[in-house]
């Protein structure tokens, strides 16, 4: 993992990221849910086999920190080194099971200056996909940048 910062100028417009692969175990399953979301069907074997999937399913939060963990340590380059202002319409899509293995696909689906601020926010298509190229989970995240040439307003830029 780079420890390097990147500025919006360093996000080409066509930019992808493809991660390396994550395997979800049973144990993680019920360790995640037993702490944040210990809704039956995360938590209780017995009970997710009679519930909506069949069998224990990992939580959406949980698919979430896995898509976190694989951007962050698979990206090169850098990251933007400012506090993301949050997320765009999160779709989980199928259900992930241990055994599971997935991978995140990122592509830059927006990229603009600031207009009040020295910095570019860039929107990102992002999927979490399991081992047969099924997505799990879609959503637009969103990155904020430094700009590396500003007297501060972002206006000079553009913006």
């Amino acid at each position: 993992m780079s420890e390097k910062v990147r500025y919006f100028e360093d996000v080409a417009d066509d930019e992808r990221l493809e991660t390396g692969s994550y395997l979800v175990t049973e144990a993680e399953i019920l360790d995640f849910a037993s702490q944040y979301d210990p809704q039956p069907f995360h938590i209780d074997p017995e009970a997710a086999a009679r519930g909506p999937f069949g069998r224990l399913a990992a939580s959406g939060w949980h698919t979430l920190g896995i898509m976190m963990h694989l951007m962050v340590t698979h990206r090169e380059g850098g990251m933007p080194g400012l506090a993301s202002p949050g997320f765009e319409d999160l779709e989980w899509r199928r259900p992930v099971f241990a055994g599971d293995r997935l991978r995140v696909v990122s592509e830059v689906a927006e990229k603009r200056p600031s207009r009040t601020k020295p910095i570019g926010i860039v929107k990102f298509a992002t999927r979490v996909l399991n081992q047969d190229d099924q997505a799990v989970l879609e959503i637009v995240t969103i990155g904020r940048y430094r700009r590396r040439a500003s007297t501060g307003t972002g206006a000079e830029a553009g913006g």
